[in-house]
């Protein structure tokens, strides 16, 4: 029996990549997947049905038997989202697992960066993770198990977590998805589900596209192969994973990371409204060697990404 053994899964971004992927490794784990993937290009222009039916041939092909079904709608499009719940009842009875993926990439420094290339970024990651996480949570809500062991499973990345400098847009969406993903912990416990997010970093066809100078290639193939982050996946995916709710992990190569969640790290206080002279000296007093650290190791970070790209 494996870890994900009689589990239903959404699985988005799923034709290619690293849903392809977790596809591969969810049903080689037990569970039956609906995939979806628009099959456009890494800009989110285009469509092809193809990837995401050919990787449910694949599985079905496998398997011998009906394990994975397809869709190629766009996922931004509430409608797709209702579809794809609709799938996994129609074709394996239920839903367990939602793990959204797909995404798109759009890169430019703020100040180039065009207003449709904003609202397709934001579009896609944050309205394509509405889409699917909406009509499963209502599916969840109504089957009153509170010990269900549903999962919802949010791709965010360290472009959001670090704010990647040439990709705002991106970076927006992704951190985004982490608030995301705590707001539905809290949220939907009640209804027995965890919800989590995840920084993946593997050599993919959407990391090619970014530029050396801006940390883009560099990645050994090998190691960081979208297969290694599946492993993680499917674990979250699992029963085992529900201590972990609200958390926002990095996976990728062969190391698996948990970020802390946000919190105050240091406060000053007056005994009455402030003067600017009083604040700005027990700001820089207090924040000022924290801040410097954290100054000091992006600076560290971005050096580091360039180089690697490079």
């Amino acid at each position: 029996m494996g870890i994900l053994d009689g589990r239903v899964a959404i699985i988005t971004g799923a034709g290619r990549g690293i849903g392809a992927e977790v596809a591969r490794l969810y049903v080689k784990e037990g569970a039956k997947v609906v995939i979806n993937d628009l099959g456009g290009s890494g800009d989110g222009t285009g469509a092809d049905a193809g990837p995401a039916k050919n990787m449910a041939d694949e599985l079905n092909n496998a398997a011998g038997e009906l394990v994975a079904v397809s869709d190629a709608g766009d996922i931004a499009e509430v409608e797709t989202g209702e579809r794809l719940l609709q799938l996994a009842i129609d074709n394996f009875g239920k839903l367990d697992v939602v793990v959204n993926i797909a995404g798109i990439l759009r890169d430019r420094m703020i100040f180039n960066l065009p207003a449709e290339d904003w609202d397709a970024v934001i579009r896609v990651h944050l309205r394509g993770h509405y889409s699917t996480v909406r009509p499963a949570s209502a599916y969840w809500r109504e089957q009153r198990n509170p010990e269900g062991n549903y999962r919802i499973i949010n791709f965010s990345s360290t472009s959001g977590l670090h704010g990647a400098p040439g990709q705002p847009n991106y970076a927006a969406a992704k951190l985004g998805i982490v608030g995301l993903s705590m707001s539905l912990a809290n949220g939907l416990a009640r209804y027995g589900v965890s919800s989590f997010a995840v920084a993946p970093a593997a050599a993919t066809r959407l990391v090619a596209t970014i530029p050396a100078e801006r940390g883009g290639g560099g990645l050994d193939e090998e190691v960081y192969s979208p297969a290694n982050v599946a492993p993680m996946i499917a674990y979250l995916g699992s029963e085992k994973s529900g201590w972990l709710t609200g958390r926002t992990v990095s996976v990728g190569g062969y190391k698996v990371g948990l970020y802390n969640n946000p919190e105050e790290v240091a406060t000053v206080e007056n005994d009455g409204p402030w003067t600017m002279e009083t604040l700005a000296s027990k700001v820089e007093a207090e924040f000022g060697p924290i801040a410097q650290k954290d100054l000091e190791a992006m600076i560290a970070r971005h050096a580091k990404q360039t180089g690697a790209g490079q």
